[in-house]
């Protein structure tokens, strides 16, 4: 079936040059038939289009860099790539990468298009020798008319549903597209290790273009990022096929399988006893890492703190009675003889000053991994400064988290120690509802991403199962937990269960429900068990599932955590059920309920 398909590729871009000697079109299909990219040249204009289906996805776009031409067209050639990959973790066990590539060369530009069951992907190939630079890309994304998309400005902003002609300046990415006729897209970026990030603004006609915020400048030849087209017919298909920004990056060098993922308590007294207690809980509650947060080695926007010395901000613990200091290197022995990491805050003012000096230092010290703190992301220079940062972490077998602004792109399949990344409008916002159930659509599709859960805290404006939901919900292989609450406010709730034996990684994970900014239901396989989170708006409902997944007619135990009579109240209930028997979840306005499925 596949050579046919490849051929088919060939004869249909043969069709399109017997019809007429310009323009010159060449035209690739997915393996199973489902997405065909066309790419036309007329001439020194290059544009392309895609179909999903049989129903417009991209209309006739152009492929241009600003101020690099792409010169006379010399050749087109395909090549057939199936297989599958495992990564050393993940959201599933193994992914599928199947996808035929289309490479158009020129004068002065190649462009690579690969067209994938899951959507499409392309990007420029500078050839030549020498220096170079070019201001930005004339790349353009037109969506079929009516098409809305879910904006978003500022990596910690809010989502707004709009036409797509209404789309403002400098929109984030991923940007989640309702095509119209039951087609979804998400225009993402894979890849962005030397170069601008890609935000998004109209193009005047109608349509999207690229808006990098500085030129770029490098060596021939040079390879940009990938534009990424995930595709689907239900928003939920786009976080299932998130793993294709993964594939468009290279895998890792070297051994990696010191990497270890796992759920985070945070440490705020900035104390030795304070550390001592938060390792006593996370043995207790089968948590694995604790950290030490912004203050621990002075004010953290001071450019005079040195983060090679443990120096409390004392404006943090002046609060804190009975502080009793912090002897950082007790805790780390104290936290390792019980099999427990720490993670230490930098902010990225220590960070981009002493970064050579106080990863070896961290290593020595014993310390598991490192948070990046108020990272920049502007221009070139520093997407560039980022990877070379996270990699010089994995030289000391440190871990990262990057937190603020930043988006990530896949390339954390090139650098598996870079476990997750902030770039959303978590509990550190108290977001609503409706933006958590925005969230699954969005924002996952570009990877995971560090929400920080809460419990206690009465700013929340969810519930606690809604919560608790969240942690299957949100996909973060550091999974931060009781973010702004205390070891002794959770001590004795028992319903709390549900999250010590959570798991942060997965073999095989779906969207069963869902609908953009109203709810949504994930569901995450651990070995034989599956784990869901489900979650709504403002708006109370009943969710009623039919779940696949489970093999038809066996036994299992159904256990749930949801809402109860109050915003904080969860309540648990056990059931046997058989595979194929239908599911119904109430939930609460701005609530939601957490489960456990196990094979009896």
């Amino acid at each position: 079936m596949h050579p046919a398909i490849f051929a088919r590729s060939i004869l249909a871009a043969a069709l399109c040059l017997a019809a007429a000697a310009e323009p010159r079109r060449e035209v690739a299909v997915s393996p199973d038939e489902l997405v065909q990219v066309t790419v036309c040249i007329d001439g020194e204009r290059i544009t392309y289009s895609a179909v999903l289906g049989g129903k417009p996805a991209v209309l006739e776009s152009p492929l241009a860099l600003d101020g690099w031409p792409a010169g006379k067209f010399i050749s087109s050639s395909r090549k057939l790539v199936l297989g599958t990959w495992r990564p050393l973790y993940g959201e599933r066990a193994v992914i599928p990468d199947n996808f035929l590539e289309l490479t158009l060369s020129f004068d002065r530009l190649t462009i690579v298009v690969r067209v994938y069951e899951e959507g499409f992907a392309f990007r420029y190939r500078l050839e030549g020798k020498g220096s170079f630079e070019f201001a930005g890309e004339a790349t353009g994304f037109r969506f079929p008319d009516g098409s809305y998309a879910w904006q978003q400005h500022g990596a910690e902003g809010e989502y707004e549903r709009v036409p797509v002609k209404d789309l403002k300046p400098g929109c984030e990415r991923p940007l989640t597209v309702e095509l119209g006729g039951g087609n979804w897209a998400a225009l993402a970026e894979a890849g962005q290790v030397d170069y601008p990030r890609m935000l998004l603004g109209p193009d005047g006609a109608g349509g999207l273009t690229p808006a990098l915020d500085g030129p770029v400048r490098g060596s021939l030849p040079f390879e940009t990022p990938w534009r990424v087209l995930v595709l689907g017919r239900a928003p939920g298909d786009l976080m299932e096929r998130n793993y294709l920004l993964l594939n468009l990056n290279p895998p890792p060098v070297g051994d990696y399988r010191w990497v270890k993922p796992g759920k985070v308590l945070r440490e705020v007294t900035l104390s030795t006893k304070g550390g001592k207690a938060a390792v006593d809980f996370a043995v207790k509650r089968g948590i694995d890492f604790i950290e030490y947060d912004a203050g621990w080695y002075g004010h953290e926007y001071d450019d005079s703190s040195d983060a090679s010395q443990v120096s409390p901000d004392p404006k943090r613990i002046a609060a804190i009675p009975d502080h009793g200091g912090l002897d950082l290197h007790e805790v780390i022995r104290y936290a390792r003889s019980n099999n427990i990491g720490v993670l230490l805050y930098v902010n990225r003012r220590a960070l981009e000053r002493q970064r050579d000096l106080i990863f070896p230092l961290f290593r020595k010290w014993g310390v598991a991994g490192v948070k990046f703190g108020f990272v920049q992301v502007d221009g070139q220079r520093w997407p560039r400064w980022l990877v070379e940062s996270v990699r010089k972490a994995a030289d000391h077998k440190l871990v990262v988290d990057i937190h603020d602004s930043f988006r990530p792109s896949g390339w954390q399949r090139t650098h598996p120690n870079l476990l997750t990344a902030e770039g959303v409008r978590g509990n550190e916002h108290m977001p609503t509802a409706s933006h958590n159930a925005t969230l699954p659509f969005t924002r996952a599709i570009a990877g995971a991403y560090d929400y920080t859960i809460c419990w206690t805290t009465p700013r929340l404006k969810t519930t606690r199962a809604h919560q608790m939901a969240m942690s299957v919900v949100v996909y973060s292989p550091l999974q931060f937990l009781f973010w702004y609450d205390r070891p002794d406010q959770v001590e004795h709730a028992p319903e709390l269960d549900f999250f010590y034996h959570l798991p942060v990684t997965w073999d095989e994970t779906r969207s069963l429900a869902g609908a953009v900014g109203e709810h949504a239901v994930i569901a995450r396989r651990s070995g034989q068990s599956w784990y869901l989170g489900a979650i709504t708006n403002e708006r109370s409902r009943t969710v009623e599932l039919r779940m696949g997944m489970l093999a038809p007619g066996a036994p299992y135990t159904l256990k749930t955590w949801c809402d109860g009579d109050s915003k904080t109240s969860v309540v648990i209930r056990e059931a046997a059920i058989k595979g194929g028997d239908p599911l119904t979840l109430g939930l609460a306005a701005s609530g939601g309920c957490a489960a456990l499925i196990e094979p009896r």
